[in-house]
């Protein structure tokens, strides 16, 4: 396990194996320095997000400290763990933390990985600030869990701006899991704002997707939500503009990393784009902050999940460095300004309030914004907490 502490943004990053001890130890005794485990997608088919939120983390944490890596006269000092996108390395890794006494965890790239993570915070009683991990069973599902990205339920409630005076929407997505729930979803939101919501599932084997593109068209919908992910998706948009999708009828889908871009293809730019984030989106102090720090100077879809962390794992610890039910207390209710604009860490349930964008593609590698869903607008509807 590699631990990295940054202790002002102009230490130097000091790797080290990381020692076992007891929860004395590890916290100081109130007197040492504030130890904070990441576990996050370091590897595996999720490192590229892992990659954004690390760096938009350590952003965050020298922007909400001043620059010093420090609370009062306490250290903060991360320690960072890959768990590969795997739920049982992550609850293992989390347990490990937790053993050697951090009151304070984050990351979770992964929803799967969150779901599972989550409940040890709650038996444990310890703060965890889960990561870019979009799954709406986050939200409300304990006390002690926080999240700091989206959720899905507001890219849907984004993509219902699109809908104007249409009626009849339709969702093409994937036969699984991922494609059901997108369908449960839109029907949920649009439908209950009185759209006649159908879908078309397609087999995850299929990689002609003409005939489906054709179903599209006949249907003539007045809106197309399309969730789909993998391999196949540049086929996928390939046809949807080659049978006339695109230009016949209103299409949305969520903007994904910049890496992803160039797999919407020549129809890329008649897309309607639902977006949680992407460079230039906003302009305030914290984008200022955090685009000096990211390599290159160009922001990307999870930078912001990774500095909205840091801020509200600082703002916690400047609360009640050592007591973790007063840190959750400080964050219910939570108000602050971040990369995105004006965030709120709602009480009840812990959702976080947050505008949203639409945006389009002005070419392979640019998007503009064309409109802001304001974080009212996009606010998911309280969930009762459970634990």
């Amino acid at each position: 396990m590699n631990r990295v502490r940054m202790t002002s943004v102009l230490a130097a990053v000091t790797l080290s194996l990381a020692a076992c001890g007891s929860p004395q130890a590890a916290t100081g005794g109130g007197s040492g320095p504030l130890e904070v485990g990441i576990v996050y997608s370091q590897s595996g088919p999720l490192a590229t997000y892992g990659a954004q939120y690390a760096e938009g983390f350590k952003a965050g944490l020298a922007h909400a400290t001043g620059g010093t890596g420090r609370i009062g006269d306490r250290a903060v000092e991360v320690t960072w763990v890959d768990d590969a996108g795997d739920p049982v390395k992550a609850v293992s890794a989390a347990k490990d933390l937790i053993g050697k006494g951090y009151r304070v965890l984050g990351g979770s790239t992964s929803s799967g990985v969150a779901l599972q993570v989550a409940p040890l915070a709650a038996e444990n009683r310890v703060l965890f600030v889960s990561g870019p991990a979009a799954t709406d069973g986050l939200t409300g599902l304990n006390r002690y869990t926080f999240r700091s990205g989206r959720q899905s339920y507001q890219d849907v409630l984004t993509a219902r701006t699109f809908l104007g005076d249409g009626k009849k929407v339709l969702v093409f997505a994937p036969d699984s899991a991922f494609g059901k729930s997108n369908v449960d979803a839109v029907t949920a939101v649009l439908g209950g704002a009185g759209a006649t919501v159908t879908d078309i599932a397609v087999p995850a084997n299929v990689t002609d997707f003409t005939p489906f593109a054709s179903q599209i068209k006949a249907a003539a919908p007045d809106l197309v939500f399309v969730a789909w992910a993998g391999a196949t998706a540049g086929a996928m948009w390939q046809a949807l503009d080659q049978q006339g999708v695109l230009a016949s009828t209103k299409v949305v889908t969520g903007l994904d990393i910049r890496a992803s871009w160039a797999g919407f293809g020549a129809g890329g730019t008649k897309l309607n784009l639902l977006a949680h984030y992407f460079d230039g989106a906003a302009d305030n102090a914290a984008y200022q902050a955090l685009k000096a720090a990211v390599p290159g100077g160009r922001t990307d879809l999870f930078h912001p999940d990774g500095f909205v962390a840091a801020q509200m794992i600082v703002h916690a610890l400047q609360s009640s460095p050592d007591d973790v039910d007063k840190m959750v207390t400080a964050l219910e209710g939570y108000g602050f300004d971040s990369v995105k604009g004006r965030l709120t860490v709602r009480a009840e349930d812990h959702a976080l309030l947050q505008p949203m964008f639409q945006a389009k593609l002005t070419g392979a590698d640019a998007v503009t914004a064309t409109g802001t869903v304001s974080a009212d607008d996009a606010a998911p509807p309280a969930a009762a907490m459970k634990g």
